[in-house]
């Protein structure tokens, strides 16, 4: 028998070279491949905060228009903080209620960062603001008085 029968037909001799190099390149893709992971998560992750502080300010708002006129910035921050602590109080952290009038508007703005994913971000905050706000209710009575019960 030939050597060539005992081991098999040689490869060419620039395909041996080669070995490799898929490993190689996959090493060079990977950290590009994983930043872009990871900034799909981190953007993802703020639009859930932004939808979870969407939600607060609304119904936080919605209690300071049909508020009288007494307490209703507690009560409407109570309910917009009673929110977010129901729908995900990880997902919008420091959050922070603050009800606010203009003339016959009222309404309530949250505040809060999103969770940060991408630990090379340090300097970069994902700081999420929501205001909601509307007329005041104002319900008159049936005898023909101008002023709000």
């Amino acid at each position: 028998m030939t050597a060539q029968g005992v081991t098999g037909p040689r490869a060419p001799a620039g395909v041996r070279r080669e070995r490799g190099a898929t490993v190689i390149e996959l090493a060079m893709l990977m950290p590009i491949v994983l930043a872009v992971v990871l900034l799909i998560v981190q953007v993802t992750l703020w639009f859930h905060g932004r939808q979870v502080a969407d939600a607060a300010a609304r119904e936080g708002a919605r209690i300071a228009r049909a508020g009288g006129s007494d307490g209703w910035q507690e009560a409407a921050e109570g309910k917009a903080r009673q929110i977010v602590q129901a729908i995900g109080p990880q997902l919008l952290k420091n959050a922070q209620a603050q009800a606010w009038e203009q003339g016959d508007q009222r309404g309530v703005e949250v505040t809060g960062s999103a969770v940060q994913v991408v630990p090379l971000l340090p300097a970069m905050t994902f700081t999420i603001t929501s205001r909601f706000g509307g007329p005041i209710e104002c319900f008159r009575p049936d005898d023909g008085s101008d002023g709000c019960e």
